[in-house]
């Protein structure tokens, strides 16, 4: 691809499906180290910390540092110190707290400054679905560190976070601030840790809205995979549309 010197790469359903490697991804990650192409990795996965992430990942035979994954808490946690606000009610699942321990208070038995609402699988029941309105009734602000509508389980399309953000605000008249994809505040995150421009970086996902459309926002070029939670219908009724379109990352060698 012409003028492109890194990439931002996304996780779940582009590398990974599941616990399973898609096949080639191992290689094109060597391809890029050997090509000298910096490289992250930015995912709006929030069931799991960051360190888990990367111990997943190795359990796949990925060699991914720790600090090459930029996921939602990391931007949360940078917008709660600049708001100088520790009290959260998280409604999240899996050990993504890890991610808030050392910096966010998280107690639902006390006021909340936050809400802070991820991907909570069957952590969003009605209870806590009301606790959440309640905090953010009385006066908490609300932080969507995801805004998606579905994302690829092993066994199917799964419901994200985004119809239970939307439900908090239509309950609230409140407006979440989204500090994941499509998010240009997150996505600047990555890219001045390689040190690059966004005209400079190539995105690599598999959903055409917030993967392609938000780097598209803040001028990247996208490129589609066919895997994940990619769907023909999506990506052709989209007014968004990718750079190019590639069966999977293990082609990225054909467009380098």
């Amino acid at each position: 691809m012409k003028d492109i010197r890194g990439f931002l790469i996304d996780l779940d359903g582009v590398l990974y499906v599941g616990d399973k490697a898609i096949k080639g991804a191992r290689e094109s990650i060597d391809l890029l180290r050997d090509g000298k192409y910096p490289f992250r990795f930015v995912s709006n996965t929030t069931r799991k910390c960051r360190k888990t992430i990367a111990e997943q990942l190795v359990s796949m035979g990925f060699d991914i540092p720790v600090e090459y994954i930029f996921t939602p808490p990391l931007a949360a946690i940078a917008l709660l110190k600049n708001a100088g606000k520790h009290q959260c009610y998280l409604l999240t699942t899996g050990d993504v707290y890890r991610d808030f321990e050392q910096d966010c208070i998280c107690n639902a038995s006390t006021m909340a400054d936050v809400v802070i609402i991820g991907d909570a699988g069957d952590n969003l029941t009605y209870d806590s679905l009301n606790t959440a309105f309640r905090h953010l009734m009385n006066g908490a602000d609300l932080i969507a560190l995801e805004k998606d509508r579905y994302w690829m389980a092993p066994g199917g399309l799964c419901l994200s976070a985004g119809p239970f953000v939307q439900a908090l605000e239509f309950a609230t008249g409140k407006t979440a601030t989204t500090v994941g994809k499509p998010s240009k505040t997150f996505f600047e995150l990555a890219l001045r840790e390689m040190g690059l421009r966004a005209d400079q970086v190539a995105m690599i996902g598999d959903d055409i809205l917030t993967d392609i459309g938000g780097a598209g926002t803040i001028g990247m070029q996208g490129i589609l995979v066919r895997t994940g939670k990619y769907r023909k219908d999506a990506a052709d009724n989209a007014v968004i549309k990718p750079a190019c379109i590639i069966d999977s990352i293990a082609q990225l060698q054909d467009i380098l």
